[in-house]
């Protein structure tokens, strides 16, 4: 006989408690205290000076990151948003362009291209909630410049079929990393690929600093236009004063520096990557395992499971119907587990909750970049039901975060409580 669910007053499978989803701000310690405690006493709180000169912790940070996933360049930022419009604006996005992202992301992939001028085109996701190549190619017009690509939450996406695309309509590819930092894509790490790769350190994300970015590029020129857009007083150039050096290297920026004290937070945390990386690529394996055999769920597919970071596990329900009450029964076991999309529920990773996007504001009254001249296209039209794919996978789909602090026992325990609440579903 099954044993009583615990939302009907049964035993629970999980007695352990649950750990938050901060996965480096956890292990936070003497080696961040450290280092920031150096910057401090150095009173070098800048990248370019200070009262005394000192090696910059930010440049070291962005050169251990570099040789880390093996790009040619990196330059810190001030968060991910700031190093995609970097990206977007290096990569020569702006008025009459169409970009096109993904419609499972945080809000801020698809907004700072609007802030880059250009227009945001929602392309589907497939199973693996990453973006769709073939909607993808579906939806590529003469104005489109450039796919942001999102390895969203920490699977990779598709990129052989992506850059095939890309490379045959002539886009710039952009990698959003936000959620992926050290995943792999065939034992090539991710943000490698496109012409930009763009990270977060913000507190929710792999490794920290509560807030930080950072662009990779293997072009000079594409790096080099990065480094002026983020900062606008070129503090970065050889002769700060001098004229450029060719067509298109100086032109008006903004400022999205990285400072030396998040720079010496994330100079400790990176040396805790792989580990992190390793636990919850373990945990996550391991309630896999314990859930391999039941029919009655199916896991989500990943494109290379090897480059999956771990920090999550999704799986399917065939009826999108039985999800919040599965949640509900999960949560009664003691697991922390959500469903991705509910309607009714407002989330800013999901396209329909866009609501400032969907209904074009912006925050003048000429309605640009909609209603730019320079855009030659047809008119781009949204709707909350406009990716019917996208929102039926993410309907049907539970979520469970895989903290690196977790146990093997906790892990057993998950996997315990899924099997014992998909029994009840016939």
């Amino acid at each position: 006989m099954d044993e009583k669910l615990a939302i009907d007053g049964g035993p629970k499978a999980k007695t352990t408690p649950n750990f938050p989803m901060f996965p480096g701000g956890m292990e936070i310690g003497e080696e961040e205290k450290k280092q920031v405690l150096e910057v401090l006493d150095r009173k070098y709180l800048f990248r370019y000076y200070g009262p005394e000169n000192f090696p910059s912790k930010v440049k070291e940070f962005e050169t251990k990151f570099k040789e880390k996933i093996g790009a040619k360049y990196a330059l810190a930022t001030s968060s991910c948003t700031g190093a995609l419009l970097c990206a977007l604006v290096a990569c020569g996005v702006g008025p009459g362009d169409e970009v096109i992202v993904p419609g499972y992301t945080f809000f801020a992939t698809a907004a700072v291209v609007v802030g880059a001028k250009a227009i945001p085109v929602i392309s589907e996701v497939d199973e693996t909630l990453t973006i769709d190549p073939e909607d993808v190619e579906r939806k590529i017009t003469k104005s489109t410049k450039a796919v942001i690509v999102v390895h969203m939450r920490g699977v990779p996406a598709d990129m052989d079929k992506l850059l095939d695309i890309a490379k045959r309509y002539n886009l710039k590819v952009i990698e959003d990393v936000a959620q992926a930092a050290g995943g792999t894509y065939k034992s090539r790490y991710l943000g490698t690929f496109g012409d930009c790769g763009c990270f977060s350190f913000q507190f929710h994300k792999i490794i920290t600093a509560g807030e930080g970015g950072m662009v990779v590029t293997n072009d000079p020129r594409l790096y080099d236009r990065c480094m002026g857009y983020h900062d606008t007083a070129a503090c970065w150039r050889p002769d700060r004063f001098a004229d450029e050096r060719y067509p298109g290297e100086l032109f008006c920026g903004s400022n999205f520096r990285m400072s030396e004290l998040a720079g010496a937070v994330l100079l400790a945390q990176i040396d805790k990557l792989d580990n992190l990386l390793e636990k919850m690529r373990k945990n996550q394996k391991r309630i896999i395992e314990g859930i391999k055999d039941n029919k009655k769920i199916k896991l989500r597919p990943v494109n290379d499971p090897n480059g999956d970071t771990g920090v999550c596990l999704m799986f399917y329900l065939d009826d999108k119907n039985r999800v919040p009450y599965f949640v509900e029964a999960l949560r009664a076991e003691g697991v922390d587990a959500t469903g991705a999309y509910n309607s009714g529920i407002p989330d800013w990773h999901i396209y329909a909750h866009w609501k400032h996007l969907l209904e074009k504001k912006t925050p003048t009254q000429e309605g640009c970049p909609w209603t730019c001249p320079y855009h030659k296209g047809q008119d781009v039209k949204y709707s909350a039901d406009m990716n019917p794919k996208t929102l039926d996978y993410l309907s049907r789909a539970v979520h469970i975060n895989i903290p690196p602090q977790m146990t093997l026992e906790d892990c057993d325990m998950i996997a315990k409580a899924i099997n014992k609440v998909a029994s009840i579903l016939d």
